[in-house]
Parts: C-alpha cells; sequence; structure tokens
C-alpha cells in the first residue's frame, strides 16, 4: 500500500507560509519553491540503493559508498511542475528530466493529455513526479498512469500542498506510489481549489496573474 509522507521540517513550513501569502511576488514565489523542493529532495531521496566503491584520499585507500545504478527521472506536470524541477536537479545534477502535459478542464475539472516526452531508460530510475499541488488527484493520477506506460516502475509523487481529496483518488488508483508533502490542507471548494491552499501555483510562478 501507498505512504503519505507529510514533510514538515521547520524551514519547509516557514517557507511555505511566505509562499501562501497573496502579497508574495512571483520572484519570490519562483526562489522558495525551488529551496523548498530542495529540502524535500533529501527526504524523496532518502532510500536510493548504494553500493561500495574503492577511492584514495589523501591519506590512504579506502572503500566508500555512492549511489548506486541510474539515478533519478524528475517527471513534471505541466507547466507549474517546471517550477520544482531545478531544486531537485542541484541534489541530483545528473537526473533525467521528462515532461508531462495536462492541463485542467474548465467545466469538468477533468485532466487533458497535451505532451508526454520521458527518458527511453525510465524504467531503470526512481521516478519523481512533481506538482505543487495535488488537488483532484485527476492530472497526478493519470500522469503516473502515463509513466507506468513507458515502463517506469519505482514512482514517487512529490507535491507542495495536498488535500485530502486528490490523495485519497491518487491512492486508490495507484496502491504503489508514495505521496511526498509538504502540507495537507482542509479540503477542496466548489472550483477545486485547495483551501486554504495558495492560489493557481502555474499563474504565481509565473507571473500570469
Amino acid at each position: 500500500m501507498s505512504v503519505f509522507h507529510l514533510v514538515d521540517h521547520p524551514l519547509i513550513q516557514h517557507k511555505l507560509t511566505i509562499m501562501r501569502k497573496k502579497s508574495t511576488p512571483s520572484k519570490d514565489f519562483r526562489a522558495l519553491l525551488d529551496e523548498i523542493s530542495m529540502l524535500m529532495g533529501y527526504e524523496v531521496t532518502k532510500n536510493l540503493a548504494l553500493e561500495d566503491v574503492e577511492i584514495e584520499t589523501p591519506i590512504c585507500k579506502t572503500t566508500q559508498k555512492r549511489i548506486a545504478g541510474k539515478k533519478l527521472a524528475i517527471v513534471p506536470i505541466l507547466r507549474a511542475g517546471l517550477g520544482m524541477v531545478d531544486g531537485l536537479l542541484k541534489l541530483v545534477p545528473v537526473a533525467r528530466v521528462g515532461h508531462i502535459g495536462l492541463y485542467r478542464d474548465p467545466e469538468t475539472h477533468e485532466p487533458v493529455e497535451y505532451y508526454c516526452k520521458l527518458p527511453k531508460d525510465i524504467g531503470e530510475r526512481l521516478t519523481v513526479i512533481v506538482d505543487p499541488m495535488l488537488a483532484t488527484g485527476g492530472s497526478a493520477a493519470d500522469a503516473i498512469t502515463l509513466v507506468k506506460g513507458h515502463g517506469a516502475k519505482n514512482i514517487i509523487l512529490m507535491c507542495l500542498v495536498s488535500a485530502p481529496e486528490g490523495v485519497k483518488h491518487v491512492m486508490e488508483i495507484h496502491p504503489d506510489v508514495d505521496i511526498y508533502s509538504a502540507a495537507l490542507d482542509e479540503r477542496l471548494n466548489e472550483h477545486a481549489y485547495i483551501v486554504p491552499g495558495l492560489g493557481d501555483a502555474g499563474d504565481r510562478i509565473f507571473g500570469i496573474k
């Protein structure tokens, strides 16, 4: 069964509070999202497999640890997910980056796919799907289905703010995928926005509104 991981480090909660404020400008919003993504990355990658490697320090030869095999595949859900990529790349610069394009139909609130480009060896990597908001869970569940269809086996969903409805939806459809989130908010409103949330993450990242 999948597990919901609340990553509630004090620094993350402090930065998220600033992001929630409607007066926070896009420049600061982007910087904070980048910082939180990197901090969450420590938790997301804590179970990466290690292997022994022999190296030589200035003092002597020694056997130490390094990450084994292929590293991460980071897959942002466009467009807001792009704001979380650089933070993870700072931790794992050799990670491959794929892209999934989904948008929410304004009437039905259902996700519509318009783009999908993923690493060919995604099945050999830990695949981290990133999207700041887990609201209804429709886009996230469809994104997970897409990467599974391309061979991904070890998948994590990483979000900034989640609604209980979205968490439940993703876990029901993909019980083998863990979710990491910096916050679990109260609910969705009648427009399928997270309450209290932080508004439309994509608009705030790119300064559209």
